[in-house]
């Protein structure tokens, strides 16, 4: 397969990368000499950004699921609409022969 799996998917890596920077980013808030009332208020802001990121991932992954479905369903719509085309054709070149075959026996 050209897209085969190596692992992590694209939205697991980039789930990983959001969560290590949230991580380094409050070791850094709690570290800094900063009051805390100012620490609690940056890591606020921090966990609203981390929030907003988390559900525009969730938002991205969920339509690239659709999409894929939507591929899916419409290929094996065409797969199935082949294959009955190929069911009546050899139904019909099977009506012919028996047709034939009668007219020789007669």
């Amino acid at each position: 397969m050209a897209n085969e799996d190596r692992g992590m998917g694209a939205g697991a890596v980039f789930m990983t990368f959001v969560a290590g920077a949230a991580l380094g980013a409050g070791l850094a808030l709690l570290l800094a000499p900063r009051s805390g009332k100012e620490t609690r208020e940056k890591l606020r802001e921090l966990a609203d950004d981390a929030v907003d990121r988390i559900k525009e991932t969730a938002r991205d992954a969920q339509e690239q699921v659709m999409s894929v479905y939507d591929e899916g369903r419409d290929q094996v719509l065409e797969k199935k609409a082949m294959v009955t085309s190929a069911i009546e054709a050899g139904k019909a070149a099977m009506e012919q022969e028996k047709e034939r075959f009668r007219k020789e026996k007669a």
